[in-house]
């Protein structure tokens, strides 16, 4: 009966462990807004907003109609939440087909397909799927407002439309479903680029199935041509096509005349033109299959129109604006992350002891075009030439690992200091040489410290970059061990707290074998009861890794064509990801979150091991019997035990930490008094964000984020009136700090006098050439041909001691201090700086000399440095 009906059973059960991995994420959803970037997210896809880069604007469009049903503001971040849950459910649904199509294809063709069959390959289906679903990170993605569950999602769907397309590839219209993966790659854009990594199994679907006889050669050149169609879709499609709609846009502004985006529209209309005429010319001609590629290729873009969103709402001046994509080249800017510090090639590139080594020649950097309104046209802003300091050539090479010169002293800490020689015969720096590698050896000198005398002392020393060998080391044992091998063992085979690991004896897998564990962590006896009783303790005693690796076996001995394929795609959704991203040591969160793609595919192997399991048992006792008892053996001591263990960790239903202690913030600052409140990062920034915008709490006060106050944009957002805040008080005027202005001034001492903040501010804001580094140098008798015009330009302060009196007429009518305690005000503060200002500093400076303390101003605790 099953047998005859497969496909209506294999649907059915399909869409009931979709309802189970429904019900199980939305009983087990976070209420509200949570930590990291779930905050932001919820805030701006409920409004429509601008994320941070690369953005996710179809995530957002999603997000915004889920919180359409929502009754009470407080409920949208809910509705939001279940958006993730939603997805996460449809990637089980797919997983579950996709699991049942692998395992059938692993039957003989002359094999019919009996009931027991049947039910063994609907139970692995069901086994692998509900794996997933209870598996440690996926179901952590699967309870918040964040992208990588929606990411997931893509994948299994377009693995799943990669064997329908390959399947049906010799029926009429088969075509269709590889038009249909086209436009969700093109979707893709708008949520996660993870999504892309699906790409090459598709591609290898099809050459497995074109292509009946394999040879090293055509093996070869198929693995090479699936991975350069993934680079050509993600580093160049949409990166050449927003290229030239930035190019055609400040072309006919600038040339032409027309007025701005003038030339978006026409690049916009020559793009359908092209498509309209591409398609009627092939389809006239009967070239099909350039007519499937040109079809392909529209619909990838159509895909990519949710980008739309981005200049749309940012031209609209919405409260959270990041970038501020308002035209074509600063969206091409967006795309390409230009806010965030770049990352050399994963193959060649710059080691951290560049920090330490006299600079390269300098580089050009990328001309920053703006909308000059009286013109009319686009103007560059930036003195570009020149403008960014070059790396030591004899600090590059090959793999270059370790490239984070912020965290030089985790690395020293992970491979010892780096080691150098001297370039001079001083005595005295020889006696300091030998005391300070001396005391480093002898634990009395810390990495902080060793990396301080590198600093200090670095015009006399020559600092040896770490090997090759160091960097492949470092590669192996932390980013594709640390950073994946751990996250991939929580999940199956266990976990041991929920506290973050650095190599400290936190964040270990742990199996619940008690003699494995002990030979790794330590005795697992007599520990204290807060250890035993961290929710993050789950232990799964191997069994989901051995039925995966069951699977695994089994699938290469029946088919290596089909394990490849899935092998590929668990390969770049884990260790490729780790080698692209190249990660530095250590991250600011456990990063588990952005492998589940190479975790699905593992839970597929778990699904396969059951019908391995049925197949090697039914060759002892009928098949009738071993298919229901192997499936149900299965359910229970793998995501059974898995939904056992991860429950009460995973159960974030009764969780409002973020959201209380943003609230908390809000309410020790003074109400309806202008109050400014600078925050740091991610956690003390989008909390606040999420319960001012959405539940609309405590608005009145002006939330300042320091790390992104060093950007023009922010700045220019700062100044406006969002809500009940007024904007800040500010001296500096756009053209003063927009980029390429002011990213970094520099102390010269030219005079210990102590001057008044404000003076120090005209100064800073003065274009004056006596404010500029070049006429210092001129006055000093430098020959200025040999500096950049950049450097040049840079204004330095000839002080570093500044004085901020003490309006104690406005210190009292504004409440800062109460009637009785104005006694204890005093009548300036001093401050001295240090020797160079970033721009978020010289802002947060600006304030405060425009404040004159009419307007309180809070800070949330920390600082990424003590200047701040």
């Amino acid at each position: 009966m099953i047998a005859k009906n497969f496909n209506k059973w294999d649907s059915l059960t399909g869409w009931g462990v979709f309802f189970i991995a429904l019900i199980v994420y939305g009983l087990t959803v976070e209420p509200t807004g949570s930590w990291w970037d779930a905050g932001e997210y919820i805030t701006t896809s409920a409004k429509l907003q601008v994320a941070h880069p690369p953005g996710a604007p179809l995530f957002q469009i999603i997000g915004a109609f889920f919180a359409m049903f929502a009754f009470e503001a407080d409920q949208v971040a809910r509705m939001v939440n279940y958006m993730s849950g939603v997805s996460s459910a449809f990637t089980i649904l797919f997983m579950f087909w996709t699991i049942t199509n692998l395992t059938r294809k692993l039957l003989s063709n002359s094999e019919p397909l009996s009931n027991a069959k049947a039910i063994a390959i609907l139970g692995s289906g069901l086994v692998g799927s509900m794996a997933l679903t209870f598996s440690d990170s996926f179901w952590f993605n699967a309870v918040e407002t964040e992208v990588y569950a929606m990411a997931s999602f893509i994948m299994s769907l377009l693995l799943w439309l990669g064997l329908k397309w390959t399947d049906n590839l010799d029926h009429p219209r088969g075509n269709k479903y590889l038009v249909l993966i086209s436009f969700v790659v093109g979707l893709t854009f708008g949520i996660q680029f993870m999504g892309f990594l699906a790409i090459p199994s598709i591609g290898l679907l099809y050459y497995f199935k074109k292509y009946k006889k394999t040879t090293v050669k055509n093996f070869l050149l198929a693995n090479l041509a699936v991975v350069a169609v993934l680079m050509l879709v993600y580093k160049f499609s949409l990166t050449y096509v927003l290229k030239l709609f930035g190019w055609s846009e400040v072309f006919f502004i600038n040339s032409i005349g027309l007025p701005f985006n003038s030339g978006t529209i026409i690049m916009g209309l020559i793009f359908i033109g092209v498509f309209y005429y591409a398609l009627r010319y092939t389809r006239k001609n009967n070239y099909i299959r350039a007519n499937t590629l040109v079809l392909c290729g529209m619909f990838l873009l159509l895909g990519f129109s949710s980008w739309l969103m981005l200049p749309i709402r940012a031209n609209a001046n919405v409260v959270i604006n990041e970038n501020n994509p308002s035209d074509a080249r600063s969206l091409l800017a967006y795309y390409n992350r230009e806010q965030y510090p770049g990352v050399d090639s994963p193959v060649y590139g710059t080691y951290y002891s560049d920090a330490f080594a006299p600079p390269g020649d300098d580089r050009d950097d990328k001309p920053k075009y703006e909308k000059d309104e009286a013109l009319g046209k686009y103007i560059i802003v930036n003195k570009y030439k020149g403008a960014i300091q070059g790396p030591n050539e004899d600090h590059q090479g090959i793999l270059p690992r370790m490239w984070s010169d912020q965290h030089a002293e985790n690395y020293m800490k992970f491979f010892g200091p780096l080691d150098f020689r001297m370039t001079t015969s001083n005595e005295e720096l020889q006696k300091a040489v030998r005391q300070i590698k001396v005391g480093y050896a002898n634990g009395e000198i810390d990495e902080a410290q060793y990396i301080s005398f590198l600093r200090q002392f670095g015009e006399y020393l020559e600092v040896q970059p770490p090997s090759v060998w160091e960097n492949i080391k470092y590669m192996v044992q932390f980013q594709f061990g640390y950073m994946y091998w751990r996250y991939f063992m929580w999940n199956f085979v266990g976990k041991q707290d929920d506290v973050q690991g650095r190599y400290n004896g936190n964040g270990e897998w742990l199996s619940g074998i008690g003699f494995i564990d002990s030979l790794r962590l330590g005795s697992q006896e007599n520990l204290p009861k807060d250890v035993l009783e961290n929710k993050g303790r789950n232990t799964y005693f191997f069994l989901p890794l051995l039925l995966g690796i069951i699977g695994l076996v089994f699938q290469i001995s029946k088919d290596p064509k089909q394990f490849w394929v899935l092998f590929v795609f668990f390969i770049f959704t884990g260790i490729a990801i780790q080698f692209y991203t190249n990660p530095y040591i250590f991250q600011p969160r456990e990063r588990d979150y952005s492998l589940v793609g190479s975790f699905y595919i593992f839970a597929i192997w778990i699904g396969i091991g059951v019908y391995g399991l049925y197949e090697e048992f039914s060759k002892l006792i009928k098949p009738k019997v071993w298919a229901p008892l192997i499936t149900l053996i299965c359910l229970l001591s793998v995501p059974g035990v898995m939904a056992y263990q991860n429950w009460d960790d995973h159960d974030r239903s009764g969780r409002y930490t973020a959201r209380a202690a943003a609230k908390a913030y809000l309410d020790s600052c003074q109400e309806e008094a202008g109050a400014m409140l600078f925050t740091i990062g991610d956690n003390d920034t989008f909390p606040l964000w999420y319960v001012q915008e959405i539940e609309g709490y405590r608005n009145d006060v002006r939330v300042i984020c320091t790390s992104l106050f060093a950007t023009d944009w922010y700045v220019d957002q700062m100044k406006r009136k969002a809500y009940r805040s007024d904007p800040i008080p500010s001296q500096l005027t756009h053209d003063l700090y927009r980029y390429g202005n002011r990213d970094v001034i520099y102390y010269q001492g030219i005079t210990d006098k102590r001057w008044d903040i404000k003076d120090f501010m005209i100064w800073v804001g003065s274009n004056d050439p006596q404010t500029k580094l070049g006429s210092l140098l001129e006055k000093q008798g430098a020959d200025l041909s040999g500096y950049s015009e950049s450097t040049l330009d840079l204004v330095y302060y000839p002080t570093n001691k500044i004085r901020i009196p003490v309006n104690k007429k406005n210190v009292l009518e504004s409440g800062l201090v109460k009637e009785k305690d104005s006694a204890l005000i005093v009548d300036y503060i001093d401050i001295d700086l240090p020797q160079a200002l970033p721009k978020n500093r010289i802002m947060m400076l600006d304030i405060i000399a425009n404040n004159d303390w009419k307007r309180p101003i809070y800070f949330s605790g920390g600082s990424f440095d003590k200047a701040e």
